[in-house]
């Protein structure tokens, strides 16, 4: 399993797992609305002057099978930044096979090397193998409002 960073290249790429994991999320009823996400504001949005989130893929024998988008967030209070994690996803015919956990093991890397606090992210409380991966990294559920689930990880160490 190898994680890299999405290039401009991949902006295709990046579209077609957004999708998939809208679908993911309509399928367990965690979304119903319209995507409004395309090529053209992807590349406008990543790939610009200031890019506004980063995208990490999984790859199993160089086939992207996952992929992680996230942005930094700051602290004044802290004085530090943070990782808001927006989506991870892995194919479904692909999951159990160390992808998710190589891309949380790569954002606490990235964590580590700028200073980070934490990671935070939500999850719906009906995708309960997701739960499942996440207690198992060690993040905490610190709130639920309905069926999202706000979660924190602060990791022990990259690994």
């Amino acid at each position: 399993m190898q994680v890299r960073s999405a290039t401009p290249n991949d902006v295709a790429l990046i579209l077609s797992f957004i999708q998939k994991k809208s679908e993911f999320d309509r399928n367990i009823g965690a979304f119903s609305g319209i995507l409004q996400v395309s090529e053209t504001k992807i590349h406008q949005t990543l790939f610009g002057l200031i890019p506004f989130a980063y995208v990490l893929f999984a790859e199993l024998s160089d086939r992207p099978i996952g992929f992680a988008l996230y942005q930094f967030r700051y602290s004044s209070f802290a004085g530090q930044p943070s990782i808001w994690l927006d989506d991870l996803f892995i194919d479904d015919r692909m999951r159990s096979r160390g992808a998710g956990a190589a891309l949380m093991a790569q954002l606490a890397r990235i964590a580590a090397e700028n200073n980070c606090t934490h990671l935070a992210w939500t999850a719906d409380a009906r995708n309960t193998r997701g739960l499942k991966f996440y207690d198992r990294l060690g993040a905490e559920i610190i709130e639920q409002h309905g069926n999202r689930c706000f979660l924190r990880w602060v990791p022990n160490s990259p690994t």
